[in-house]
């Protein structure tokens, strides 16, 4: 149950930051920008409006949890008030994981506030048949971002805001291009070739949950990958938490 409170604090605290009220509106500013821009796009309109408006999920999701997530527990940290959540009966490791899970589903709700006007967009034009493209590569972002988070908590309860920022920011972006590392490992000498894929394998594999290229031509993924997606989130989210709780349980306030 400390979980859940937790998390509902959390949730209701983020919800009511004006960051991210404002990341809403920079998302609806966003796609009126498409529709103004859609007759520079040679044809390919409807294109330009899913993939701006899909990476403007992503990237705004992202803004949020580097200025709100990476000071979450730094932030209670520095005006002392968790002295008084954690003098009562709550485990850390439970405090840790009600802060990401508030905090995530305030990331989720945002996602998916900006998805379905994404897709009420679409229906406005007359393309309605890639709603559920679109609300699936929501989803798909709205998984990425959970990972993100993760991190963010993690170094948030470790190190100061700015510096949780730029580690969170830093494995989002090895993250995104883990994939390349892999590929580039092989054209290194054995010893670094290992290391380097290592590396790539500890980092979030985060292309995993990029959708855009497919809902942009109006297609859905596999129920498989959707599937695999949601499992690998799930369980990187862990492992995250789990070492985030691990250091924070030795860690001493005083």
């Amino acid at each position: 149950m400390s979980v859940l409170l937790i998390a509902r604090n959390t949730f209701r605290e983020a919800i009511r930051d004006r960051l991210v009220a404002g990341m809403v509106a920079a998302g609806g500013v966003l796609l009126v920008a498409t529709q103004v821009l859609s007759p520079l796009a040679l044809g390919e309109g409807r294109r330009l409006t899913v993939d701006l408006g899909l990476s403007g999920i992503s990237l705004l999701g992202l803004l949020t949890v580097l200025l709100v997530g990476t000071s979450l527990v730094a932030k209670e940290i520095e005006r002392r008030t968790i002295y008084n959540m954690l003098s009562r009966p709550i485990a850390r490791p439970v405090y840790l994981v009600g802060k990401w899970a508030g905090l995530t589903a305030a990331i989720w709700v945002v996602a998916a506030v900006l998805g379905l006007a994404l897709a009420g967009l679409l229906a406005l034009r007359g393309q309605a048949a890639h709603g559920p493209a679109v609300m699936q590569a929501t989803a798909m972002a709205g998984l990425e971002l959970m990972v993100v988070t993760a991190l963010a908590v993690m170094f948030s309860s470790l190190s100061t805001p700015v510096l949780s920022s730029l580690y969170t920011l830093g494995f989002y972006a090895a993250g995104q291009w883990s994939y390349d590392l892999r590929a580039f490992a092989e054209q290194f000498p054995p010893a670094l070739g290992t290391v380097v894929t290592v590396f790539a394998d500890l980092m979030p594999s985060l292309p995993l949950f990029n959708m855009r290229s497919l809902a942009a031509d109006g297609l859905t993924t596999t129920p498989g990958h959707l599937a695999l997606a949601a499992g690998y989130a799930v369980l990187y989210c862990g492992s995250v938490l789990a070492l985030a709780s691990a250091a924070f349980e030795s860690k001493d306030f005083k």
